[in-house]
């Protein structure tokens, strides 16, 4: 087995720093990167939450991350400021005009521009819609996910078919993952190349119909790619 992603700290960082320069939603002077075996901090200040997460995504693609720790600080500008109440409102106009998640399941409550939401929804992508949608609006400083996943759905064979589903992507490797299975629950181990194979095996558990929880364990190791 050849490693051909054995950076020292510097080197990750200066990727780091070239990858968030590269992201054209990133004010990178605002921004910086912290690397420690493999591990990287983030701090500064970003200007909205979606900007913060664009960050850390960033972040994500470098090959050779092993760990994101997450520092960033949102700071909204004085000219984007909005109260709590007028939060709340576009919050709830946003749920409401949206084509995916079903109108009034999901409750909202905003302090100081921290978002929470909670209910009930009976798919993993409507309660991914939700968090997308209120990241977005002007104001945010951060969102809490609090909607359960409910599905109405019954499956046996909730492992074979997620295994089979894994096999199919372009993107897993399947082999290096375990899929565990209780009641409604699933549990992912092992270790994946990247973080974007980490977040595609958990979205295919989550596609499976029954699954109201997975619970992700799967270690990023950028060492198993081999030449």
């Amino acid at each position: 087995m050849i490693n051909t992603l054995d950076k020292t700290d510097t080197e990750l960082q200066d990727d780091v720093l070239s990858e968030l320069s590269y992201e054209p939603s990133v004010n990178v002077t605002d921004i910086g990167a912290l690397v420690e075996n493999g591990t990287v901090t983030l701090n500064g200040c970003a200007t909205s939450y979606v900007e913060k997460w664009a960050a850390v995504n960033a972040v994500k693609r470098v090959n050779g991350v092993q760990a994101i720790i997450d520092e960033i600080e949102v700071n909204i500008p004085d000219a984007y400021y909005r109260t709590d109440e007028d939060i709340t409102q576009a919050v709830i106009d946003r749920i409401a005009w949206s084509t995916i998640i079903p109108s009034d399941v999901v409750e909202v409550i905003v302090n100081d521009g921290w978002v929470s939401l909670a209910g009930e929804v009976e798919w993993w992508y409507q309660q991914n819609a939700a968090v997308d949608l209120v990241q977005q609006i002007m104001g945010v400083t951060g969102v809490s996910n609090g909607i359960s996943v409910q599905s109405k759905a019954v499956k046996m064979a909730i492992e074979e078919d997620i295994n089979s589903a894994l096999k199919r992507s372009a993107i897993v490797d399947v082999d290096r993952i375990q899929v565990e299975s209780e009641n409604n629950k699933v549990v992912l181990r092992g270790d994946v190349r990247s973080f974007a194979a980490r977040d595609e095996a958990e979205r295919i558990a989550w596609s499976e119909p029954g699954v109201w929880s997975v619970d992700n364990h799967l270690g990023v190791n950028w060492s198993s790619i081999v030449e």
